[in-house]
């Protein structure tokens, strides 16, 4: 229970760095109620991955640039709970027997281990990490397919080997995860190689679904891989802001939200459910599980 609440705190640590750009110690021991030697250890675990920059009195953030890419460990520690709901979401967008296609990201990883229970599935993905996954089971009604290409610090392979294989290639529905979702700048990566290899996917796609959860909201990397009205369906978790749902409703075709099973929720459900779902361009909200 200790490691849980300890991600936790690192959460709502790592949201109020990303949305100020720093943090001090004084303020989060009054916001969590917990020890200063507490979020000090709290620091130095998230600074350890990577993921902040230990301050005198506090921490700032290493993600403010649109080149920063962090590695598929820093990121696989994030919005853990959140990640799993939109994935058993996402999971149900799945028929059998359809040719899907899932984009390097911690994501996409967590929805390829919600598959099982599908049958007869062909799957394109340009991650070891996703197809290891899709894998493990040694099923045989399934067909992964690697597209090969050059390895990025996101665990991504990219690159032309990766976009020629990706173009002649027509699929059923697309899992596409992104780095950071902004108005005017769409669906990003601070990855030049791997937003062309993206869109390839992209392309591929008959209908297209953007998972990412709500720390995603605001950032921007360097590329543009798709806009917002290109997206058939967003997935993301309960905890986007207003501003952004209102945004994302007028824009997107479908806004999904999912809730995450958190301990202490009274909430009735489980891991992404209930779920909300905005139609684009209506403005409104529909309750219901997809």
């Amino acid at each position: 229970m200790g490691a849980v609440l300890a991600r936790q705190r690192q959460d709502v640590i790592l949201d109020e760095i990303r949305r100020t750009g720093a943090v001090q110690v004084s303020d989060l021991v009054a916001r969590l109620g917990v020890s200063d030697m507490t979020i000090r250890r709290d620091l130095d675990a998230l600074a350890r991955r990577g993921l902040v920059e230990k301050v005198y009195g506090g921490a700032t953030s290493t993600l403010g640039r649109s080149t920063d890419e962090p590695g598929f460990e820093a990121k696989s520690v994030r919005q853990l709970a959140e990640k799993e709901a939109i994935a058993r979401l996402a999971a149900q967008q799945v028929r059998p027997g359809t040719a899907i296609g899932l984009s390097a990201g911690t994501t996409t990883w967590t929805l390829a281990r919600h598959l099982d229970d599908i049958a007869d599935l062909t799957v394109v993905t340009n991650s070891v990490r996703v197809a290891d996954a899709l894998q493990q089971r040694g099923r045989t009604d399934r067909t992964v397919v690697l597209t090969g290409g050059v390895r990025t610090p996101s665990d991504a392979l990219v690159g032309p080997v990766a976009v020629q294989a990706l173009r002649s290639l027509h699929l059923d529905l697309v899992f596409l995860g992104v780095h950071g979702m902004a108005p005017r700048a769409g669906f990003t990566t601070p990855n030049l190689n791997e937003s062309e290899t993206n869109r390839a996917l992209a392309e591929a796609a008959g209908r297209l679904v953007v998972v990412a959860d709500h720390a995603k909201w605001a950032t921007v990397g360097i590329s543009t891989i798709v806009d917002f009205a290109e997206v058939d369906v967003l997935i993301s978790d309960d905890g986007l802001p207003a501003d952004a749902r209102q945004v994302l409703t007028e824009q997107v075709h479908e806004l999904v939200i999912a809730e995450p099973a958190i301990p202490g929720r009274s909430e009735q459900g489980g891991s992404g459910g209930p779920a909300k779902s905005d139609a684009g361009g209506s403005g409104s909200e529909q309750e219901g599980a997809r």
